[in-house]
């Protein structure tokens, strides 16, 4: 498998990608030992009930960070890649961009004032979501949609780290009965703003940016540019956030907590794969415009073929041995997360290969539009399998639905690249040319 990975990147254009590729693989496996230290920590000692609720205020505060975000992660990535050498087009992006995330953020907050001023559910524990707005404004701070598109990755895994350490110290200092759940809100937010500040300072001194206010006409272009990706990403959250508040809604905390925990370990195994996928974002965007579709596209299919390699392997390390992950690092408390993450287990594999499929094909050859059409109608598709499901097998039955869903998707995606002519699976067009 090494070489293989090897041979892809042998080129000299590649090395820095390979390169990148590696050092943010062995930061991202140390990232993840620490949530594998606190969470079972939480688990034990605040019960399936308040670890749920954590988990439900979480949540919902990712809809403030996917509409903060508004797909800059990509559209602005995908930008800076292209005109990283200007830097003063790079200051203009920055500038754009930092001014249009606090301006989501305001609007964030007065929504989630609005939310649990008015909606029962919400406004009983009101504390604690106002306490986890905190990762808001933290992921608002940090740029890693500037470290990604000029390239310099390193420091997100780096500052992520430096957050995690944070949290995780800070949690077995202050944390050790069940009446100290908001404590966790708030050691989080605090560490989501601390790498914030960080990220900002890096950003400032290491790349040379000069902030300055952007004219309207700069702040409508990224708003539009970023729409699409925006979009997905809302058609993204209706069958991965959406999940949890769902259970929330139609079941009770102790449901989220056992949904929780077999989904936040499929997160952590998914998040092996986002080195690859930072790193290879801004080469393959530079590619589509410098080279000729069909090289991209044999490099697209070599992708595509250790990507399922990796993502079968890791899909059925987790069904074989789910039992065990479950009773080793939560106990017989949360027995009932075995089986949910045994259905769950199929999605590294799905997820591998649409992340392939839909970031690195599709988006980078323009298919943004279409992108957007495939995920949205997935969303869809989650809710009323969702709704339905849970309400005969609660937990059980939107994982099934979770499940469901990626594997439609990354069908579709497929079918899609496939009818465009570019061709994931079978033979190239001058490949068939040559046979006849």
């Amino acid at each position: 498998m090494i070489s293989r990975i090897k041979n892809l990147f042998k080129q000299a254009e590649y090395k820095k990608v390979f390169e990148n590729i590696a050092s943010l693989t062995g930061l991202q496996f140390a990232s993840y030992i620490l949530p594998l230290i606190t969470l079972p920590y939480l688990t034990y000692v605040l019960g399936p009930d308040k670890f749920g609720l954590t988990q439900y205020a979480t949540s919902l505060i990712l809809y403030f960070q996917m509409f903060t975000d508004y797909g800059f992660n990509l559209s602005a990535t995908r930008e800076l890649a292209i005109v990283r050498d200007d830097k003063k087009k790079v200051s203009e992006i920055f500038s754009s961009v930092m001014v249009i995330k606090i301006l989501l953020t305001v609007v964030s907050l007065i929504v989630l004032f609005i939310i649990i001023s008015t909606v029962p559910r919400f406004n009983q524990d009101a504390e604690i979501y106002l306490l986890t707005f905190g990762m808001v404004i933290g992921n608002v701070l940090f740029p890693t949609w500037l470290f990604q598109g000029l390239e310099y990755m390193k420091y997100t895994s780096i500052l992520n780290i430096i957050g995690k350490l944070i949290f995780t110290i800070l949690i077995f200092v202050f944390i050790h009965q069940t009446a100290d759940y908001l404590l966790v809100p708030i050691i989080n937010s605090f560490g989501y703003i601390v790498v914030g500040v960080l990220g900002i300072y890096i950003a400032l001194t290491k790349f040379d940016i000069k902030f300055r206010m952007p004219t309207r006409a700069d702040m409508k272009y990224h708003l539009r540019e970023g729409w699409h990706v925006f979009l997905s990403t809302i058609a993204i959250n209706l069958y991965t956030t959406t999940n949890t508040i769902l259970l929330g809604l139609l079941t009770n905390n102790t449901m989220v907590g056992y949904y929780s925990i077999a989904e936040k370990i499929v997160t952590a195994v998914n998040g092996l794969f986002t080195p690859i996928s930072q790193a290879l974002y801004p080469f393959i965007s530079r590619n589509v415009d410098r080279k000729d579709k069909e090289t991209n596209i044999i490099f697209i299919r070599k992708l595509t073929k250790l990507a399922a390699v990796l993502g079968a392997i890791f899909s059925l390390g987790l069904f074989i041995f789910a039992d065990l992950i479950i009773s080793i690092l939560f106990g017989p408390a949360y027995a009932s997360s075995t089986t949910i993450l045994r259905i769950l287990s199929i999605i590294p594999f799905m997820v591998s290969l649409s992340n392939i499929f839909g970031i690195q094909t599709m988006l980078t050859f323009n298919y943004k539009k279409e992108f957007t059409k495939i995920v949205f109608t997935g969303g869809i598709l989650d809710i009323v399998l969702g709704i339905t499901l849970i309400l005969l097998f609660q937990a059980q039955g939107i994982a099934t639905s979770f499940a469901i869903t990626e594997t439609f998707i990354t069908i579709s995606m497929l079918i899609f690249l496939q009818r465009k002519g570019i061709k994931i699976l079978g033979k190239l067009p001058q490949q068939e040319n040559e046979g006849t």
